[in-house]
């Protein structure tokens, strides 16, 4: 089966080979997330789950980072209001469709993981850092709400203070730090992260595919009872809210500012 046309993300896969690269391919831009990418997620994991043969996806960055977030310009275009809240609902459904994909899911992270790229990774089933690995989730800061599932996903992973206390004071944390909060499982050289991330679903790959598939199963299962994804469906309703919000609009341009933008 012909992996699906793609033009910002990269699926790489021999047939019948059991691990499959899902390779985030924006490198002149960092990655950064726009509607195109994440509706190419969505039909990469759509295709994924007919792949009989892949038992493991390795989810990576092209270039010098993992993610550098959403693309602020591609997600600004004026669009009706059905057209809008579509848009504001694609990364809660390219996240959802990461998180369910039948294969098992390894994110590889280096360089800057922000935002959007945070909550792409909080939906992998494990993650390895490079030690260059800098996380940040600006939202709060850019006047709009963490959204795409990101809350509870975080809760889940590191608990309801430190997610309070990431998304709220918009720091950043490094890889160490990652793994200190549970975030990732392990940090590795940058030079070696492919290496290892590759070596870890070769040898996943190896095992009972019964047991593995009902192991990934039964702990999202689990994590869903812990916190739930059921009010995700309203977060594109708040953040259209938030982008009409006169106060949100200033933080937003006053960031943007800083940071060297329009």
């Amino acid at each position: 089966m012909d992996t699906p046309p793609l033009s910002t993300i990269e699926l790489r896969h021999e047939p019948g080979a059991p691990v499959a690269t899902l390779l985030l391919d924006r490198p002149d831009k960092l990655n950064a997330l726009t509607p195109q990418l994440l509706n190419e997620v969505i039909a990469a994991c759509d295709w994924l789950n007919g792949a009989d043969d892949v038992r493991v996806v390795v989810m990576r960055g092209a270039g010098r980072a993992f993610c550098a977030g959403f693309d602020l310009g591609a997600f600004g275009e004026p669009l009706g209001p059905a057209a809008q809240r579509d848009q504001a609902d694609l990364g809660r459904r390219a996240t959802n469709a990461l998180a369910d994909v039948r294969p098992l899911t390894i994110a590889a992270i280096h360089g800057h993981c922000v935002g959007g790229g945070v909550v792409l990774t909080s939906a992998c089933d494990l993650r390895l850092a490079g030690d260059d690995a800098r996380f940040l989730i600006p939202e709060v800061d850019l006047g709009i709400p963490l959204a795409w599932g990101g809350i509870p996903r975080l809760v889940r992973e590191i608990g309801p203070a430190l997610t309070k206390e990431l998304v709220l004071t918009c720091r950043p944390f490094d890889a160490v730090e990652a793994r200190d909060i549970r975030f990732v499982n392990r940090v590795v050289p940058t030079d070696e992260l492919v290496a290892t991330a590759d070596r870890m679903a070769a040898e996943l790959a190896e095992k009972p595919w019964f047991s593995i598939r009902q192991t990934k199963q039964h702990v999202n299962a689990v994590m869903d009872e812990i916190a739930g994804l059921g009010r995700s469906t309203s977060e594109a309703d708040v953040l259209i809210s938030a982008m009409a919000d006169p106060e949100s609009v200033e933080f937003s341009r006053s960031y943007l500012r800083r940071r060297g933008g329009s």
